[in-house]
């Protein structure tokens, strides 16, 4: 391993967050882009000094001799690309969700595994100090057993590039479950410490989807709301809720929501925008208190650079392959039971 780790981002939408991140690290080096639009590569190289660009992902995989490469594309594209770069060697830090299924996840694990490289799924939410914070207060028991959890991300009116990938099922998955539930999904078990999910409920709704398309003239398949429950094998179960569109007050809701035999504890968005607040609910000596949490001392890292510093120091992965494969299996289940309309039993192999 070089002196610096070497970094090459593939897709410079959300790959634009990865440069910055990982030049946030002082031991980080982005030497190379990939990215089909011409215009994104010469914005690259004149906003951060990247001159190896490329217009094909697999000529970086293939060409640079790189430690790590960070995957920013459509969901279509995260299983081949990762496969791809474990090959040639790299360390993966690839963008949720971390493939369009949970078969293509395993793929990606087993790949992994054999190749000996570390597989990150970026799940940035839960590297905010107060989401740290409030980890470490779950960690010391504040909470109890936590038995119950709800979880959402709500926009009043937000379609994410609508009639691109966002809106195209072959390309993206599904909607808002997969884009913005993937966040809130992870949160709230990587608080409940992960467990394993054994059975999932869900529904979902297209009519505003349609109702947009029908309005600006372009095609879309994939849902505008999204609900699911939950259920685990510790007995413990989780409500599921998100949407590109729904007709309510805030332009933009995240919360998530955990109960527990000792103190409840809710995260959630201040005033429609991506700061947050949190606040622990408890009974004591007779008394309920409630404890609120606006921000932390500490500096926001990326997770970009909670990747480095794992490959640095040879710690743990942070935001593992493992754990994305749980959120994964959530996601298959509630498309699957909103299909349906049954309950889908989510199978516990994780490899």
């Amino acid at each position: 391993m070089s002196a610096k780790l070497r970094v090459g981002v593939v897709g410079l939408g959300m790959g634009k967050a990865h440069i910055t991140g990982f030049k946030a690290h002082p031991s980080c080096e982005v030497v190379a882009v990939a990215d089909l639009d011409h215009e994104r590569l010469a914005r690259a190289r004149n906003d951060f000094g990247i001159n190896r660009a490329f217009t094909d992902a697999m000529h970086l995989i293939e060409r640079e001799h790189l430690d790590i490469i960070s995957i920013a594309t459509p969901n279509k594209f995260h299983k081949p690309l990762t496969l791809a770069a474990l090959a040639k060697g790299c360390h993966v830090l690839c963008e949720k969700p971390m493939a369009l299924s949970a078969e293509e996840g395993r793929e990606m694990i087993a790949a992994a595994a054999q190749a000996q490289r570390r597989l990150m799924i970026n799940f940035s939410y839960r590297f905010r100090p107060q989401s740290l914070a409030l980890k470490r207060l779950v960690d010391e028991g504040i909470l109890g057993d936590i038995y119950s959890a709800r979880t959402c991300w709500l926009r009043r009116h937000g379609f994410p590039g609508f009639g691109g990938w966002f809106t195209d099922k072959a390309l993206a998955g599904g909607g808002p479950l997969i884009d913005l539930g993937v966040h809130r999904i992870d949160l709230a078990l990587w608080l409940m410490g992960y467990p394993q999910p054994t059975w999932v409920m869900g529904h979902t709704s297209d009519a505003l989807t349609q109702e947009e398309a029908k309005h600006q003239g372009k095609n879309a398949t994939v849902e505008n709301h999204c609900t699911g429950q939950v259920r685990f094998a510790s007995g413990a179960s989780m409500q599921v809720e998100a949407s590109w569109a729904c007709h309510r007050r805030e332009n933009e809701f995240m919360e998530t929501h955990l109960y527990g035999t000792r103190a409840g504890m809710v995260q959630r968005n201040v005033g429609g925008g991506y700061d947050f607040t949190a606040e622990v609910f408890e009974r004591r000596a007779g008394g309920f208190y409630t404890h609120t949490l606006d921000r932390t001392e500490e500096r926001e890292r990326s997770s970009m650079e909670h990747f480095a510093d794992a490959i640095l120091t040879d710690g743990p992965t942070p935001a593992t392959a493992e754990e994305a494969l749980k959120v994964q299996q959530i996601i298959d289940g509630i498309y699957a039971s909103a299909a349906s309309g049954i309950p889908v039993e989510v199978a516990p192999k994780t490899n």
